[in-house]
Formats: C-alpha cells, structure tokens, sequence
C-alpha cells in the first residue's frame, strides 16, 4: 500500500511538472524583424544613382508606413486595480412540541416527567475579502512593421533583449496601430496600440529564484486536496 501511494504521488508531480512552459529563448523567428521584399530593377546603364523603388515624395514623412519600417513605441503602463467583497449570513431555527396530552386533558408522564420536545439551531456566516493591484511599466522598445491591413493599419512586432550579470531580461510586443496615431518623430504610446501583447520578464538566475519548487507547486496545486 505504502509503495502505491509513493507512486500516485510521484505521478501526480510528474504531471505537475509536465505543465510547465518551455521557457523563452532569444532569437525567436516569430518576432524576427521582416524584411521587404523589393521588386528587381532592371539595371540601366545611364549612371544615375536615382531607384524608383527608395524614392519618396518631397512632402514626405518619417512615419512608418511599409512593412519593414522600424516604429519606435513608447510603454506608458499604468493600470489599478481594487476589488472588496462583505458577506454576512445569519439563520435561527426554533420548534417547540408542547407536552402530550392524554385523557381529561392531562399531560402524559413518564417517569414523573411530560412527554415534551424542544429543537433550537443558529447558524452565522462572516466572510470579508480584499484585493488590491498595481502594475506600472515604462521605457521604449523599437518594432518592425509586419504587415499593412486592407484599411491602412499597421501590425507591428518586435522584442528587446539586454543581456544583464546574471540572466537576461525582455521585452515583447505585438500589436496593430493606426497611422494617424503616429507622431511627427515616428514614435506612438503604448496605450494607443490595439490588440496589444506586451510581455517583460528575464531568465536566469534571477528569475529562477522567484520560481516555486515543484514541491510547493504540488501543494498549491488543485491536485492537492488541503
């Protein structure tokens, strides 16, 4: 019996573990920079240096506007967050069977005693709960433009790397913009980026630190029955 319990246990942690995540690793092609795709020229010979291709008009921006154009996004995160919660139950019950009467109206005794009943029960619940949540995130990370929508919007993708003494710390960032919402030095708040999936977090040894085991991970799991 001993060894059956030892083996659902470790079971049940294996599967723990199994559920964990693989962990981020640079370099990853799905946030890799595109690159266009320009359309070869036929080369004339006429010693000009002009390309129709790179040309812009006189009036022209900065501001992104093709895939492969590099847009510079501004984090402006601040959210809060605060949610309280007061429940109070209360429920008494009461019956009372009065003594049984018999023949002539007396009481029926037993013992010296009348046959009689009383049940009381209370019942008070209390429950009080609060949850307070900040998160602040600012800084600036530069993305490349994937791809232009039917209606000019632009989905933009990118990922910032620094490489710290004892791990490495990132930022991602995914999302679609509107050109108008574009500032004149090419730069765009965070808070204006639909659909947006920023993620900043690290590895190493840092990060590893704040992990739970996979012993606590068991015991805070649903598998635990405590």
């Amino acid at each position: 019996m001993r060894i059956f319990c030892l083996t659902v246990i470790v079971a049940l942690l294996g599967g723990c573990a199994s559920t964990n995540e693989p962990p981020v690793q640079a370099n990853d092609p799905s946030f890799a920079p595109v690159v266009p795709d320009y359309p070869r020229e036929t080369v004339v010979e006429d010693g000009s240096l002009f390309r129709s291709y790179m040309a812009n008009s006189l009036y022209s921006d900065v501001k992104a506007r093709r895939v492969g154009d590099i847009i510079t996004v501004t984090l402006s995160e601040n959210t809060q967050a605060s949610k309280s919660a007061d429940t109070s139950t209360a429920k008494d019950t009461n019956v009372n069977l009065n003594p049984i009467t018999g023949l002539g109206g007396k009481a029926i005794n037993i013992g010296g005693e009348s046959i009689q009943l009383g049940l009381g029960s209370s019942r008070d619940f209390s429950g009080d709960a609060t949850a307070n949540q900040s998160n602040r995130l600012s800084g600036a990370i530069s993305v490349t433009v994937v791809d232009v929508l039917p209606n000019n919007n632009l989905v933009i993708r990118g990922e910032k790397w620094l490489t710290l003494n004892q791990g490495d710390e990132y930022i991602r960032l995914t999302g679609i913009i509107r050109p108008a919402d574009i500032t004149p030095e090419n730069e765009i708040v965070s808070t204006k980026v639909a659909n947006a999936r920023i993620q900043y977090s690290g590895t190493g040894t840092f990060a590893r630190a704040q992990e739970k085991g996979w012993l606590t991970q068991f015991f805070d799991s649903t598998w635990w029955p405590l």
